[in-house]
């Protein structure tokens, strides 16, 4: 795991090598034990900080030449089969490997077998810089689910690309102007989409894609067209041929296995992080499995009834016989976190569970380099509550004739929400927030199905008047006419989520709050092969009677007794309305006020306003929309 950036400006009037050194120097943190650069006359310059994982000698820098002098690249990630393409290419032409890298084995593959054909066999996380010399080309990749982030845009006559924004910003052609409509979606979503930055001219990779920038595109300082070399649509299989259960969870049994056991190759201490939920259970089982010494694995706990998953955590890591470390956080240690964020992610970002993986990683970090993860086993897995209620939800309204449907969510917006919330507070039969959760159906009633799935992943109605300029877009827009090809509703928010909220939310908060603490993070459940199966496979032998995740579960079961993980689906969560009217309420009526929110021309103030002072009465609970609003506050504060 490492960071990179680079430019190409075939005129540069400024010390190159300077600002490449400023620009490396703002991803000290993902590469702590070294850093380099490389320039070439045509005006390529490229820069690297490592984090040492494999080989941790010098043998490992980047950037790193071909042993023909044909290519150079800088490389972010892992490539997990590193061992297997090596030895098929010593196979063909047996050759002098420098040391014992995947970056070595990478450059080699490409210049051996061409781009396409390698990254089509790399099984990893990655992205990737490339010079080819012969050429004159510049070549950008990214992995297939979107891992390693990559930003890249034209500046002032300059191309610039890197790991993070941080990075691009340190080049003196960078210009820094927001764009509005990545404004608006942060604000609605939490976060920024892939295909846009907050920044207008700067743009996100798109996952499982690559740039080939020709001479001439960078002469006439133009964007190519992407080339998809991995689409997760042509992975999935319509009409999957049937299997029963049995071969169906020995199959995912074998796959995980083979995939947990390479990405626990390392030539540093290694661990997982644990919650004692499904994934990261089974995760940490499987590397039991193959370990031949305690694992260790990392969770946090708080003292707040509702957020606290420690003790399933401890009950699974005690019969597992992992090396377990836990530790409990005071909300003052959650607090101390906040004034971190707005650097920790170089564009804004509000998932609140942000705080808490940053916690986790920093336990981590104490002990060991590399941890893995159980993410996305919800996106493959029909994990995510919001997809049995949609669909309950649907099928419940569907055949009501539109006008019945506007009544009954009428009559609901007229209900007293104030008070209901204050019944179902005191109430142990009633949901909490109740009010608040009728007002949400209300909003659901009148709306289709794809309407609704937006409703219940945004924060703010595309109708709120929170932003001025709004772009009445959803992250997931360019894929839904893809989508209907899905046997089913869930399958189409499944896949929704797997091209916007996974990589733009989920694995943007990971990356950014480990590569903070300078940890490196394996996601097994996104090995490509996993993510094929889990697609071949019919949403019946995923989500069955209700229950989610159901060869995932049936998998763990074989090593972890079923009592012990069946509870309800907790998130990984601070209690953040709280916090709002508490301890965190001088902090965030600064950044709400009416002057701070007028300083940029971004946000209605009257609107911010009313929804701060309704959540601040109890009457209401905006707490994730608040948070959305606040993250974009201070991250436009600390950022001028």
């Amino acid at each position: 795991m490492c960071g990179f950036s680079g430019f190409y400006h075939s005129a540069a009037p400024y010390n190159r090598l300077d600002v490449l050194k400023a620009m490396t120097g703002c991803l000290a943190h993902r590469g702590p034990d070294g850093e380099s650069h490389w320039l070439d006359e045509t005006g390529i310059s490229l820069g690297h900080r490592r984090l040492a994982i494999l080989d941790l000698s010098d043998k490992g820098r980047q950037p790193m030449h071909s042993h023909s002098g044909r290519l150079t690249i800088i490389f972010n990630g892992e490539c997990y089969n590193y061992q297997k393409i090596r030895a098929e290419l010593d196979a063909i032409s047996p050759r002098q490997w420098r040391g014992e890298t995947d970056t070595e084995v990478i450059i080699e593959a490409i210049d051996y077998w061409g781009l396409e054909t390698t990254l089509k066999k790399i099984s990893g996380m990655f992205a990737i810089a490339l010079w080819d010399h012969h050429k004159q080309e510049l070549i950008l990749v990214r992995d297939r689910m979107g891992e390693k982030p990559l930003y890249f845009g034209w500046s002032k006559g300059a191309l610039l690309f890197g790991s993070e924004l941080k990075a691009l910003k340190a080049h003196p052609c960078f210009e820094g102007r927001l764009n509005s409509d990545a404004v608006d979606q942060m604000i609605r979503y939490g976060y920024v989409p892939s295909h846009m930055s907050i920044y207008q001219k700067i743009t996100k990779l798109t996952p499982g894609t690559y740039l080939r920038f020709t001479q001439a595109d960078l002469k006439a300082h133009r964007i190519p067209k992407e080339h998809f070399y991995w689409q997760l649509i042509k992975a999935i299989n319509p009409s999957p041929s049937p299997r029963s259960d049995q071969e169906v969870v020995d199959g995912l049994e074998a796959l995980l296995t083979d995939a947990v056991g390479q990405q626990m190759i390392a030539d540093v201490p290694l661990g997982a992080f644990l919650s004692g939920g499904v994934d990261s259970s089974t995760i940490v089982a499987l590397m039991q499995k193959q370990s031949s010494r305690p694992v260790q694995t990392f969770s946090i706990g708080f003292n707040e009834a509702g957020f606290n998953e420690a003790e399933y955590a401890k009950a699974v890591a005690q019969h597992l016989k992992t090396d377990h470390t836990e530790l409990y956080v005071t909300n003052q240690d959650a607090l101390n976190v906040i004034p971190k964020l707005p650097t920790m992610y170089c564009e804004p970002f509000a998932d609140s569970s942000q705080i808490p993986t940053y916690l986790v990683t920093h336990l981590a970090r104490q002990k060991v380099t590399v941890a893995l993860s159980g993410d996305a086993g919800d996106e493959l897995f029909a994990g995510y509550n919001r997809y049995l209620l949609v669909e309950k939800i649907w099928k419940s309204i569907h055949w009501l004739p539109q006008p019945m449907r506007q009544l009954v969510a009428q009559i609901l917006k007229m209900m007293p929400v104030q008070a209901l919330n204050r019944v179902s507070q005191v109430s142990r039969k009633l949901p909490s927030q109740l009010g608040d959760k009728l007002q949400k159906v209300a909003e659901i009633l009148p709306l289709d199905h794809f309407a609704i799935y937006d409703s219940l992943t945004s924060h703010w109605k595309t109708t709120d008047l929170v932003t001025r300029h709004r772009s009445g877009r959803a992250p997931f827009s360019f894929a839904i006419e893809q989508s209907k090809k899905m046997a089913s509703f869930t399958e189409q928010m499944m896949y929704l989520d797997a091209l916007s909220y996974l990589p733009d939310d989920i694995l943007v908060k990971v990356d950014r709050a480990a590569m903070a603490n300078s940890l490196e993070t394996r996601v097994p459940l996104l090995d490509h092969r996993i993510v094929e199966y889990a697609w071949s496979l019919p949403l019946s032998q995923k989500l069955r009677q209700g229950q989610t995740k159901w060869p995932l579960r049936q998998v763990l079961y074989r090593y972890v007794p079923k009592e012990m993980i069946e509870r309800p689906k907790q998130g990984f969560g601070i209690p953040l309305d709280q916090w709002l009217r508490g301890s965190l309420r001088e902090w965030a009526s600064d950044l709400l006020s009416t002057e701070s929110i007028n300083q940029s021309d971004y946000l209605n103030a009257e609107f911010v306003q009313t929804k701060w002072q309704e959540h601040l009465s109890g009457g209401r609970n905006w707490q994730y929309g608040l948070w959305n609003i606040l993250m974009f506050q201070a991250w436009l504060r600390e950022n001028n």
